[in-house]
C-alpha cells in the first residue's frame, strides 16, 4: 500500500498481535466483585504517563468524580483523548495532569489555551468521528481503518492520519491508526458488581473504548443487582469482562448532566468558565477538587439542595430509568 501523504501529528501506536495477546493474558472473565472507591480505583488503573480516554464530557454523562480524583492523585503526563470534552479537559490539563491531547473537539478556558499556546501541552488535531474510529480500529483489532473525512484539511495536516492508495481501487483514501488506551474511564447510568453496565442517551463510543483500552473504570449512578441485568440483558452497553473497578458515584457526572438523573448545573459551570488567568483555575480546583478529600465531601460541599434541584430540573426520564 503505497503512502500518498502523511500528517505532521505525533501518533501513540501499539503493536496489534501485541495488545491482543495482553487482553487475552490479562482481562478475566472471571464474575467477582470489582465494586471498589475512586481513590483505590485511580491509585491501580492510572499512572503517571498514561494514555487516557473516555466516552463523554463533561456536559452530559462525563466521568467528573473519577477526573476530579486522578488531579487530586496528581496524575503526570498523561495523553489523553478528548473525543469530545469541555470542563473534564480543562481540569485536567489546569491540574497539571496532561502533556498531550488527541483532540476530537475540546472547549477549553482561556488560561487552558495559554498552556497550548506555551508549550506546555501539545495537541494533536482529529475530529471527534476519527478519533471515535481509531477506538474502533482497536476494539477490531486492525492497525486502522480508512474514512471519507480529515484529507484536504489543516486538520489532516495536524494529524497523525495518512492519505495512501487504495489496493483495490488504486484512488487515493485516508486511513487513521488504531489506539490502545492504557486507561479508559467512563460514568453510566447502571451497573451491577460485576461490571455489567447500562447506558441511556447519548454517547461517542463506550463500547469501543472500553474494548480498545487495557483497563476500565466504570463510574455508575446506581449500582443495581445482578438478577436485575439477567432479567433484561439486552439493556447491557458493556459486559462485565471489559471492566476493570467499578465506582459507585452518584451525581458522578456533576457539574454536567446524567441523562435520566440530572441536569448539568450551569451555576457551577460558569464558576470554572469565568476564570481568566491561572490564579483564577486554581481557585477552583482549590475549593472543588483539592479542597475536597473525595467525591461524597465534594457533594456535600454543593449541597443536597441543589443537588435536589438539578434532579427536578432533568426534564428527561421516559427509558432512562427502567
Amino acid at each position: 500500500m503505497e503512502i500518498l501523504e502523511k500528517g505532521q501529528g505525533e501518533v501513540r501506536l501499539w503493536d496489534v498481535d501485541e495488545a491482543r495477546a495482553w487482553m487475552r493474558e490479562n482481562k478475566t472473565r472471571k464474575l467477582i466483585d470489582k465494586v471498589t472507591d475512586e481513590h483505590d480505583a485511580v491509585e491501580r488503573f492510572v499512572s503517571d504517563g498514561d494514555y487516557l480516554s473516555y466516552d463523554l464530557s463533561s456536559m452530559v454523562r462525563g466521568p467528573m468524580s473519577l477526573e476530579r480524583e486522578i488531579c487530586r492523585q496528581r496524575k503526570k503526563d498523561l495523553w489523553i483523548a478528548a473525543k469530545f470534552t469541555l470542563l473534564d479537559t480543562s481540569i485536567l490539563v489546569g491540574g497539571g495532569c496532561v502533556s498531550k491531547i488527541d483532540v476530537g473537539f475540546a472547549g477549553l478556558g482561556r488560561p487552558l489555551f495559554k498552556a497550548i499556546e506555551d508549550g506546555r501541552v501539545k495537541t494533536i488535531d482529529w475530529s471527534n468521528g476519527t478519533l471515535a474510529l481509531r477506538h474502533k480500529a482497536a476494539a477490531m483489532g486492525v492497525p486502522f481503518l480508512p474514512v471519507r473525512s480529515l484529507a484536504g484539511t489543516d486538520t489532516f495536516k495536524h494529524s497523525g492520519a495518512m492519505v495512501v492508495q487504495d489496493p483495490y481501487t488504486k484512488k487515493r483514501i485516508t486511513v487513521v491508526p488504531a489506539v490502545y488506551p492504557d486507561a479508559a474511564i467512563i460514568h453510566v447510568n447502571q451497573c451491577d458488581v460485576h461490571g455489567n453496565c447500562r447506558i441511556f442517551g447519548p454517547s461517542i463510543s463506550p463500547v469501543e473504548t472500553a474494548m480498545a483500552s487495557k483497563r476500565v473504570i466504570v463510574s455508575t449512578e446506581e449500582l443495581i443487582p445482578t438478577e436485575e441485568i439477567k432479567r433484561n440483558p439486552g439493556l447491557t452497553t458493556l459486559p462485565y469482562f471489559l471492566v476493570d473497578a467499578v465506582v459507585v458515584a452518584p451525581w458522578g457526572g456533576h457539574p454536567g448532566t446524567t441523562p435520566g438523573y440530572y441536569t448539568y448545573d450551569a451555576e457551577n459551570l460558569d464558576e470554572f468558565f469565568a476564570a481568566r488567568d491561572d490564579a483564577g483555575v486554581k481557585k477552583y480546583l482549590d475549593k472543588y477538587v483539592y479542597g475536597v478529600k473525595d467525591h461524597y465531601e465534594y457533594l456535600q460541599l454543593i449541597g443536597i439542595e441543589r443537588l435536589t434541584r438539578l434532579c427536578e430540573n432533568e426534564t428527561i426520564r421516559e427509558g432512562y430509568r427502567p
